[in-house]
């Protein structure tokens, strides 16, 4: 896989709204982030970084840019994941997850959530 371009969280709105529905034209990508009240020239400026960056590629239909990611949202939350997991933990997780434990109240929902993803890893672990 090639290297997955470093994205802002300004960014990383953008493609989210892409990653729900593509194609999509500026002016609908613009009305998908109203909560932002960014002006339509910044979201543009957005959208053509994107395509810089290669994130994001487009087609001309007529006068309109249709655009499209690039990078599946799954493989950039794994790449965001890890880089977050280096810069902060020196790629260690138990620290991370420590961290989080202790410093958040979790629920026993959430318990029983990290539980079972433990002893799936660990049984997946066993099988390999």
């Amino acid at each position: 896989m090639k290297e997955m371009p470093k994205i802002s969280e300004a960014e990383w709105e953008v493609m989210t709204v892409l990653w729900k529905r593509q194609p999509m034209a500026a002016h609908e990508i613009i009305k998908e982030l109203p909560a932002k009240k960014w002006h339509p020239k910044t979201v543009k400026t957005l959208i053509a970084r994107l395509v810089k960056k290669g994130a994001v590629s487009f087609k001309n239909e007529g006068r309109t840019y249709l655009y499209r990611p690039m990078i599946k949202e799954k493989d950039c939350v794994i790449d965001e994941s890890q880089s977050f997991l280096n810069r902060l933990f020196g790629g260690a997780l138990a620290p991370m997850v420590a961290q989080f434990v202790e410093n958040k109240k979790l629920s026993e929902e959430e318990i029983r959530e990290l539980e079972r993803i433990l002893r799936q890893s660990a049984s997946s672990k066993k099988e390999d």
